[in-house]
Formats: structure tokens, sequence, C-alpha cells
């Protein structure tokens, strides 16, 4: 395996649901990309001087640390037994579990996690560690949330901007591994809205709005059949916001990428509205692309 492909990817766990939801997710994925797969637990207790060794007089084989192992050793069979096979690593790693995996970021394939782990609010629609994630890792980030529906085609948030293209590439290769076409929704307002009670422009020509935005997309994507002869792509156009449009066509995919910061957003947010939004309310697995790997 040379160097390029060497990168694992790397998934984090907590011992919940949502987190192993991800580490089958994050199996599957190294498998089709033929990559190692590392599991990793951020372990926060030392940094707390909390005391992670059973006491003296406690049972053998208690204590948080031991917890700890225990479950990265649970997540490690999880991913073998998904993907049988492949190359699975775990390490426990001290540290707030954000933290750890940025850290693992910048020479990781991919990071992935499940929407929600164990403390996070039960009103929270995504936990703040997955939201921190998208918003600092140096690699793609995938949230392991929604249904799995694997004869689904892949889509991508496409507004022209520099983070949308390399959302396309990231989604383009994506559905050649899985054998599903791309679709690219490009979401558009008419000139001169901007917030649900500004009032429309009195004279506007909405059939030629609408094609031109259609021949702006189509500009966008141009390249991707060449680089990805077998990617089958289609695109569209369509009138609404971002994020709303995004989520809703979530629930006919099997997985939707959004760039980290899209045209138009405030300068300076790591993580672009659009983006926080498809992570709270799509349908399916979310990959926030925010550089390339």
């Amino acid at each position: 395996m040379n160097s390029a492909n060497s990168a694992a990817v790397v998934v984090g766990v907590d011992g919940s649901e949502p987190s192993l939801r991800a580490v089958r997710l994050a199996a599957t994925e190294a498998a089709r990309r033929h990559r190692p797969l590392r599991v990793v637990h951020g372990f926060i207790w030392p940094l707390l001087h909390v005391p992670v060794s059973p006491a003296t007089d406690a049972p053998s084989g208690g204590g948080l640390r031991r917890q700890a192992e225990e479950l990265v050793a649970a997540a490690v069979a999880e991913a073998q037994a998904t993907a049988p096979g492949l190359s699975v690593s775990g390490e426990i790693i001290d540290g707030e579990a954000a933290a750890v995996l940025v850290g693992e970021s910048p020479t990781a394939a991919l990071i992935v996690l499940g929407d929600r782990g164990l403390g996070g609010f039960a009103s929270l629609v995504i936990g703040s560690v997955a939201v921190q994630v998208a918003a600092y890792a140096d690699c793609p980030v995938l949230v392991a949330r929604g249904a799995e529906r694997p004869d689904d085609p892949v889509l991508v948030g496409m507004d022209g901007s520099a983070a949308a293209r390399l959302a396309a590439e990231f989604a383009a290769e994506a559905a050649v591994e899985r054998g599903v076409p791309l679709l690219a929704l490009h979401a558009y307002r008419h000139p001169g809205s901007s917030g649900p009670g500004d009032m429309q422009p009195l004279v506007y020509d909405e059939a030629r709005l609408h094609g031109e935005e259609e021949r702006l997309l189509s500009e966008s994507l141009a390249g991707l059949t060449e680089r990805w002869p077998e990617l089958r792509l289609t695109w569209r156009a369509v009138h609404g916001r971002t994020g709303a449009v995004l989520a809703e066509a979530s629930g006919s995919a099997q997985l939707v990428v959004v760039g980290g910061q899209g045209r138009g957003e405030v300068t300076g947010l790591l993580l672009g509205s659009v983006s926080q939004s498809v992570l709270h309310h799509a349908q399916c697995p979310v990959a926030v692309v925010r550089g390339p790997r």
C-alpha cells in the first residue's frame, strides 16, 4: 500500500449506539477505499483529575480506563464483523472527544462519528462533538445519521464556490465507489430576496432565471465525468433555501455531501450555516468537506 492510500479512516467511539452505527459505517467506508480503520476513544477523565484505576479494595477488572478499553475492543470487534478482513486498530487517547478527533484529522483520510453520543442533551438533534469536528477537522468528516439506503444516489449541494467544488469531487468518488448515480442540486433565490419576509421582485422571468442557474450549475460540474468516466451524473437547479432543499432531497439519498462553507456565508465562520442546517436535518449520513484528502 503506498503512502497516498495508507491514511486511515478514523472513527470516534464512546460506547453509545450512535457511535456503534458510526463504526459500522466507517468499516464499510474503509473497506470501499481499501484503507485501514482506526478506532479512537477520547478519554477525558485524566484531564478532570478523576482516578481512572480501580480502588485497591475494588474487584479486579474495574476502573474507568478498563471500561474504556472494553468499549474500544467492542468497537473493533464490531468493525471486523462488519467488514471481515479489514485492518482495524484501536486506541485510547487522553483528551476531550472533539479535540482528540480533530488532532487525528491531519493524517486521516476521513473522520467518522455518530450524530450524538453519551452525555448529549436529549433535545439536541445533533451533538456538539459532531459540529465541532466538522468545523475544525483538516479532512472530510462523515456523520452517521438517518436511514441506510444503499441503492439510492449520492447527493451533493452546489453553489459555485470552491468549497462546493471540493464537495462535488468527494461526492463523485463516493458515487463511483458505491456504483450509484450522483445528483447535484443547486438552490437559488429570486434576485433581491434574502429573508422569509422579503418582498419578491415585481418583475422577473422565472424561466430565464431557472435556465441561467442550470447553466451555471452545469459549468460548475465540468470535468467530473472526464475524471470519473463511469460516473452517472445528473443535476438540478431548484428554487428555495439551500439547507431546506438538501434536507428534503436527502430523504431519497444514501449520502449527502456539502462543503464546509459556501458562497455568501459569513466570512470567518469555520462551518457555514448550510452545512450546519444539513447536519441537523438530513435524513441520511452527511459528509462535510472542508479540504481535499
